[in-house]
């Protein structure tokens, strides 16, 4: 349950990020509620899923899978460009979250 959790704080975590990027500095009052709600679900859902997962491997997981999924979702549907560093980036993150779940699993 408690990976559920998680998938769940990362999906709300990545609409802060577009959200605060459309919010304009907090000028633009419908994302910035948007920005702010989802920030607060997306923390609810993360300490749940922290009663399971170390702090640390937990954090760690969320604003990694959170990072690489506004990157991607960013290139999909935003316009923005996705270089061969950025993909060697996103392959590293991945190998860290793959490591830390495995370092947080003994």
């Amino acid at each position: 349950m408690s990976w559920l959790y998680l998938g769940i704080a990362v999906v709300f975590e990545i609409a802060v990020g577009i959200a605060a990027g459309k919010a304009d500095g907090f000028k633009r009052f419908g994302w910035t509620v948007v920005t702010l709600v989802s920030g607060a679900i997306a923390t609810f859902f993360l300490s749940l899923a922290l009663l399971t997962f170390d702090v640390g491997v937990g954090y760690a997981l969320w604003t990694s899978l959170a990072g690489v999924g506004i990157v991607v979702i960013g290139a999909l549907f935003l316009s923005q460009k996705l270089s061969w560093k950025k993909l060697l980036g996103i392959a590293i993150v991945i190998g860290g979250v793959v490591g830390l779940n495995l370092a947080g699993a003994a």
